[in-house]
């Protein structure tokens, strides 16, 4: 069988299987492409999920705001190595976690200030630590008791992002600045960053440098007006006895700007969109039209490991994004980015073959691990 068939298969089974309710998803294998969709926006019902439909992407967000980040490196509004200080002086003068499992032992001076590049490399200090012994963290349930949301994404839960950072700045960092990789806060922070630096939202800095200049008009901080006939609810995983529960329904969090756009988890998105992005980093940072989104060394800084191994699988991260250290058994190579977003979103582009493979569903994760569905989605897609 062909690209089209032997991924459309893949998800279209486990579509069968129950393991999501719908899905779209594309691939492009050197000059092949092919797209496609399966299932339905409510499980059981008539409403075909479409190839063209939109999605909540969670921390697939990451990469295309770290392109934004870096827009402002090219053209020397930030330098990866400055201070935060200057544009976020809420986190200058740091105190540290004496020990980063038992906040009772007292607090110790940051060493240096948080610098650009730590932010972009998730090395800021604060984060969730997939290897930690306790959960919560104390900075995690310090965070919690501020009020700010924690868990999956909640777009309309967060406070403004001044009030964010404020909030956020109340919390001692769990290490110190660069030593340590935490996931997630750091791309939120980031996207305070890029709107305090240019002196405009977040959302509109966004589309200004990345979304119009690579077509992506289907992807922002909650559903586009136009594309309200392709969007749906999202769903949790099926419990014990079968079902599952609306997470998001289609009038919910996504249906209106946020307060917070949180550069972390916040975007929804089109598998065709996500594939302009991926094809403008693959290009050296050239949109599909030849215009320049990104300078060719930025890019190069980007898709280079600056963290790892961030995980027991080969798991790298550069900047704002995930790279792989290693070759995959029968999948993905070294050199490998992209990233997943745990409401049930993939992609990753392997230079060696030239693949770009992005997966879509409606349905969230259940734990940090990607389900059935994406290994097998990979393996069809990237298999070597």
């Amino acid at each position: 069988m062909g690209l089209a068939e032997d991924v459309g298969a893949v998800v279209t089974a486990a579509v069968a299987e129950g393991q999501v309710p719908g899905a779209a998803w594309a691939v492009s294998r050197g000059a092949e492409v092919a797209r496609g969709s399966a299932g339905t926006h409510t499980p059981g019902g008539d409403d075909a999920v479409r190839p063209d439909d939109v999605f909540r992407i969670a921390s697939t967000t990451k990469p295309v705001v770290a392109a934004a980040a870096l827009t402002l490196v090219d053209d020397g509004t930030l330098t990866l190595d400055e201070p935060v200080d200057r544009l976020l002086p809420e986190l200058a003068d740091r105190v540290v976690l004496a020990d980063p499992a038992d906040a009772s032992a007292g607090t110790v001076p940051a060493r240096r200030p948080i610098s650009v590049r730590d932010v972009l490399t998730f090395r800021l200090g604060l984060g969730i630590d997939f290897t930690a012994t306790s959960w919560p963290t104390p900075t995690l349930a310090a965070l919690a008791a501020t009020g700010l949301p924690a868990g999956p994404p909640q777009p309309q839960a967060a406070p403004p992002p001044d009030e964010w950072l404020r909030l956020v700045a109340t919390v001692p960092l769990a290490y110190q600045p660069g030593e340590r990789w935490l996931y997630h806060l750091g791309a939120s922070v980031l996207g305070v960053l890029v709107a305090r630096a240019t002196g405009r939202p977040l959302p509109e800095v966004l589309a200004e440098r990345v979304l119009e200049p690579l077509g992506m008009r289907d992807t922002g901080f909650g559903v586009p007006d136009h594309a309200r006939d392709r969007w749906g609810p999202h769903w949790t995983p099926p419990g014990e006895d079968g079902r599952r529960d609306c997470y998001d329904p289609a009038d919910g969090q996504w249906a209106r700007p946020p307060a917070f756009p949180d550069g972390g988890d916040g975007l929804v998105s089109t598998v065709d969109d996500l594939a302009r992005f991926a094809a403008m980093l693959r290009a050296g940072g050239r949109a599909a039209d030849g215009s320049r989104v990104l300078a060719g060394p930025t890019v190069t800084a980007m898709l280079t490991e600056q963290v790892g191994p961030v995980d027991d699988e080969g798991g790298g991260w550069g900047l704002g994004i995930g790279v792989r250290r290693t070759d995959e058994p029968g999948g993905r190579s070294a050199g490998s980015f992209g990233w997943d977003g745990g409401l049930g979103s993939s992609w990753w582009t392997d230079p060696v073959p030239g693949t770009t493979a992005v997966l879509l569903t409606n349905q969230m994760w259940a734990s940090p691990q990607p389900p059935p569905l994406f290994d097998a989605f990979r393996a069809a897609a990237f298999g070597r």
